[in-house]
Formats: C-alpha cells, sequence, structure tokens
C-alpha cells in the first residue's frame, strides 16, 4: 500500500516537532505502507524570505525569487531525512525537479503538466521513505525552478499521490479536519466526517483555508482520496471522496473570504465583444476572477462588476485603464473592504429554499448582500468586511449546523 503524507509548515516548525513528524512517518512504515513525504517548509520561513527579498527589490524578479522561496521545503526535507534515519529507517530527499514535477512557466503560480516519478518509485523499490519538497517544480520550457503558489505543497502531495497510484493521501495540518465554518468567527462550528470532492472544492475555492483549491481539483479529478488530519493528534479529522457511499446533508458548512476585492467598471458599452476584451485582458495577466455581475443596460452603456484577489487588484485596474480609451470605458473604482460569506453542500440540489433561508437570515443579522453568485451546491454573497463575523455566525445559525449532529453519515 502507498501512502502520500503531507506536512504543513507549522507540522514542521522547529526540530522537535520535525522529530515527532519523523516518529509518525515511520510508524506508517513499520505498518508495511510505502511511504512518501510531502513538506513545507519550516514555520513562517517563506514569509520571512519573501520579507527579505522585498527589502532588497520592491518588485524581486519573479525567477529569483522562485529561486529563494524553494530554499525553505529544502531545508525541511534535508532535517527530515535525518530525523527519519535515527529512527533507524532509510529516507532520500528530492526536490521538485528531482521528484519529476514537471509544470509550465508561470514564475509564483506555476501548474503542474505531468509527473515522471521514476526516481522515487525507484527508492521505493529499494526500501526507502522518500521525501519531496513541496510547493515546486521545474519548468519544461525553460528548465528554470518553478513554485506552485501559496500552498502549493498541498497541490503537490495530491499530484504525486495520483501518480503513484497511491492508496490514500494524508494532508497533516495544525487543525483536525474540516469544520462547518472557520471557529474563531462561529465557536459552535463542528468537524465534519467526510465531505466530497466537489463540497471541499467550493469550500475551498469560497475561503476555506484547509486544502489549497488546486489540490482538490486534483483529487477530484484524479480520483484521490484525502484524509485532512492534525499532525499534534492520532484521531481521525475529514475524509475527503467521491460520492456515492455517503449519505449528504443538505448543507456541509459556511466559508468566508476577505482576500478578495470588488472592481466596479461603470460605463461599459452594451455591445458584443466589449466584455470579451475586458476579462481576456484580465485573463492574459495571470489575474483570476471570481464573482461576476452586470446590470442592466441604460442607454446603450451597463456597470459590471466582479471580484479579484486583494493582491492583484492595483494590476487590474493598470490594465482597465489601458483599456479605457480603446473600448470606451466610464469610470473605474477598485473596493477592498468587502468579504465573500459562502454557503455549500450537496445536498441543495434537490432542496428548494436554500438561498431564501439564508438572505433572510443575513437580512435579519443586518447585513446588506452587495452581489450573488451561485452553483449547484453554493451560494456566495458579497458583504461589507466588518460585517463577516456576524453574517457567517447568522447563517450558520439559520442552518443549525452546531450541536452533535453529523453532516455526513458514512
Amino acid at each position: 500500500m502507498i501512502v502520500v503524507q503531507k506536512y504543513g509548515g507549522s507540522s514542521v516548525a522547529d526540530t522537535d516537532r520535525i522529530i515527532k513528524v519523523a516518529e509518525r512517518i515511520t510508524a506508517a512504515k513499520r505498518a508495511g505502507n510505502d511511504v512518501v513525504v510531502v513538506v513545507s517548509a519550516m514555520g513562517k520561513s517563506t514569509d520571512r524570505l519573501t520579507q527579505q527579498a522585498l527589502e532588497i527589490a520592491a518588485v524581486p524578479p519573479a525567477r529569483e525569487l522562485d529561486m529563494l522561496l524553494t530554499a525553505g521545503e529544502r531545508i525541511s526535507m534535508a532535517l527530515l531525512a535525518m530525523a527519519i534515519g535515527e529512527e533507524g529507517f532509510t529516507a532520500r530527499s528530492f526536490t521538485g525537479s528531482q521528484a519529476g514535477i514537471i509544470t509550465d512557466a508561470a514564475h509564483g503560480k506555476a501548474r503542474i503538466i505531468d509527473i515522471t516519478p521514476g526516481r522515487i518509485t525507484d527508492a521505493l523499490a529499494e526500501g526507502h521513505i522518500v521525501i519531496v519538497a513541496g510547493f515546486q517544480g521545474v519548468s519544461r520550457e525553460s528548465k528554470d525552478i518553478t513554485t506552485l503558489g501559496r500552498g502549493g505543497s498541498d497541490t503537490t502531495a495530491v499530484a504525486l499521490a495520483g501518480a503513484l497510484d497511491a492508496d490514500l493521501c494524508e494532508i497533516y495540518t495544525d487543525v483536525d479536519g474540516v469544520y462547518t465554518a472557520d471557529p474563531r468567527l462561529a465557536p459552535k462550528a463542528r468537524r465534519l466526517e467526510a465531505v466530497t470532492h466537489e463540497e471541499m472544492l467550493e469550500l475551498a475555492a469560497s475561503g476555506a483555508k484547509v486544502l489549497q483549491v488546486r489540490a482538490v481539483e486534483y483529487a477530484r479529478n484524479h480520483g484521490v482520496r484525502l484524509h485532512v488530519r492534525s499532525s499534534f493528534s492520532h484521531q481521525d479529522g475529514t475524509w475527503v471522496e467521491k460520492d456515492g457511499t455517503m449519505e449528504q446533508a443538505i448543507i456541509s458548512g459556511v466559508a468566508h473570504d476577505t482576500s478578495e476585492g470588488k472592481l466596479v467598471v461603470r460605463g461599459v458599452p452594451d455591445k458584443p465583444g466589449v466584455a470579451a476584451r475586458i476579462f481576456t485582458g484580465l485573463a492574459d495577466a495571470n489575474i483570476n476572477v471570481d464573482m461576476i455581475v452586470q446590470n442592466v443596460s441604460a442607454d446603450g452603456t451597463t456597470d459590471v462588476s466582479f471580484t479579484v484577489p486583494v493582491a492583484d487588484g492595483p494590476r487590474a485596474l493598470a490594465l482597465l485603464e489601458e483599456l479605457r480609451a480603446e473600448v470606451g470605458l466610464g469610470e473605474i473604482v477598485f473596493d477592498d473592504d468587502i468579504a465573500k460569506v459562502s454557503l455549500v453542500g450537496a445536498g441543495m440540489k434537490t432542496h428548494p429554499g436554500v438561498a431564501a433561508t439564508m438572505f433572510a437570515a443575513l437580512s435579519a443579522a443586518g447585513v446588506n448582500i452587495e452581489m450573488i453568485s451561485t452553483s449547484t451546491i453554493r451560494v456566495s454573497v458579497i458583504v461589507r468586511r466588518e460585517h463577516v463575523e456576524r453574517a457567517v455566525q447568522a447563517v450558520h445559525d439559520a442552518f443549525e449546523l452546531d450541536g452533535e449532529q453529523t453532516a455526513v453519515v458514512r
């Protein structure tokens, strides 16, 4: 049985924790498993390296920044290999490129396009525990080192699990699973026993920080079974897997996200091709657009509102300013004082009134809705940032998500 384990930065924050992680890994090896481990950088190492780069250059070259940031994971993997050696086992550590993780050339947010895990399978066949540096790969085009973006170690682990046809991918973090809401905002939030890939994808995309969106997407596409659990305890966490063996609750949880800003473009000519030109330009600049709302046309123009990551706001504004004369745009406003609150659950597909209950709860709490977006298993709204805690708690209470009942029965 092949097991892939991923340990986040808090799990390997210092040498004492690295030793504890080594004990957990070798226990899995003693149980007869082939073990592949993916590690993040120790603690806040990546943040410190980023800050040092910014102290030297206001806009660090993307290639050199990736070279710098990948050092953190290499330190973690080498120390962990030594700790495993002290437990009486042999380990082989590999960088992302040595592990065969091939990406595109987008520094800072590269996407995995292929994995050639020959060195990993050879090391497993020789009886070694394999350790892979997360968050990184090598560009097929430029041969340069690349990074996968924040949370990229999750994607590394899931992609390796898919490539190795692993039986299980365990994501170890500093929380003991996925909750119905952020416990800091909803103290009565409860841990979910299991969710589907689809539900977890919506929760992650809506702001739940436990798993990276791309990791969940990869797990869904490749049928990888995930177990999200704490590295500080041995209790079960939350299982993320395909639908079919589980009875669905109407709602799985409430997620929130304060990392997005709202762009409002007024006076957009209401004619074919204009919206395409705006959003093609944003896509070409690698700026991800989330919620989009277009108002009813009046006098041949309309207003278009959409959300983008706050960090991409200045670039998006600059790009739209360049397009202003070309397509005849009016006023452009960026608002970063917003929050997204999302309700997610596979059961809502067959239960009418979910959106109405959510909107009524927000109204009763005095929270105004500025934008609405839906999918078959999600309803998202934009509210003022100052109201996010009140909104999450109101929606959580309205759907009675706290208490002892389980959201999913296995």
